[in-house]
């Protein structure tokens, strides 16, 4: 895959700030309500430092959105196509996963289509995701192998497997094999 998009990267924290903004929160009240530390969320949003997934889905979920909502494109709609050049790459810096927003933005679609490269032995835990709770996902393996923790149940998953899920359900995502793993997750935004 081409190199992570670093003007995508410091609008991660543009947008966090904006969202923040928007909900006249402090950092400090952000800090509270998300568990972060606000040295830490003052950081991100300056682009001094990018978040992991799982802090990145603590702060979502405390400003009310989900995962897949935050990367969605915004704005007007300038082709039905996204060109895989032009599609928004974010690597988790604890991971490494790559995450490729593949679906055109600005579409007023509630579908969003993310295609991502799980590292070799890679792990990745999410909190409880109460933001999440109106979406619906599936994730489907192309290559490796994957497991999933959806509530209380962790799910194998070979290439060509398919498991469907509530987004804020998900605890959790492992690739136990020293081979990379990719998929693709088709999300149901639910009402946006």
């Amino acid at each position: 895959m081409e190199n992570v998009d670093l003007h995508f990267e410091k609008a991660v924290g543009e947008r966090i700030r904006r969202l923040r903004s928007d909900q006249k929160l402090t950092l400090d009240q952000l800090a509270e309500l998300s568990g972060v530390s606000r040295a830490m969320i003052s950081r991100v949003e300056r682009g001094e430092a990018s978040p992991t997934a799982a802090l990145l889905a603590r702060l979502c979920s405390a400003l009310g959105t989900s995962l897949s909502v935050f990367f969605a494109s915004e704005g007007e709609v300038t082709s039905p196509l996204a060109r895989r050049g032009d599609q928004p790459v974010w690597r988790d810096p604890e991971s490494g996963y790559l995450r490729r927003v593949v679906s055109p933005g600005g579409t007023g679609s509630r579908v969003d289509v993310v295609e991502v490269e799980f590292p070799a032995a890679a792990e990745v835990r999410f909190p409880g995701q109460q933001a999440s709770h109106n979406q619906m996902q599936h994730v489907w393996l192309f290559e490796g192998e994957m497991e999933l923790v959806v509530g209380e149940t962790a799910h194998r998953l070979l290439p060509g497997d398919c498991l469907f899920m509530n987004v804020g359900d998900v605890h959790g995502f492992r690739n136990p094999t020293d081979k990379p793993a990719r998929y693709a997750v088709i999300i149901d935004l639910g009402q946006r």
